[in-house]
């Protein structure tokens, strides 16, 4: 009986363990991923509108470790936004004089 209360106590601090070490892994890496959403999405502008290229094409100007960036475009607009889900993200508009302008920080 003494067993299994243990193991029903595991089940749920383990879990909740993990789960606290990934949010916390995820906040002190934030500033990076802050860094690399930026500048995935200035490349992968100057890819796709400078370029010429398609959008699923610009993934291999990636550095290594960039994986984890996800890329979205708004064609109306010429807007890619390069985003980590529920962490970081950043757009960067094309502008036929100025090239790929990063649109405002917003912390």
């Amino acid at each position: 009986m003494k067993a299994r209360r243990i193991l029903h106590l595991l089940m749920v601090i383990l879990p909740a363990t993990l789960l606290l070490g990934a949010g916390f892994y995820a906040w002190r890496q934030k500033p990076l991923l802050e860094l690399g959403v930026g500048y995935g999405a200035r490349v992968a502008c100057g890819c796709r509108y400078i370029g010429n290229r398609p959008l699923s094409d610009c993934r291999k100007d990636f550095e290594p470790g960039m994986e984890l960036i996800q890329l979205s475009e708004d064609k109306r607009t010429q807007t890619i936004r390069a985003s980590v889900p529920l962490i970081a993200s950043r757009s960067v508009k094309y502008d036929k004089i100025l090239g790929c302008q990063p649109e405002p920080f917003e912390p």
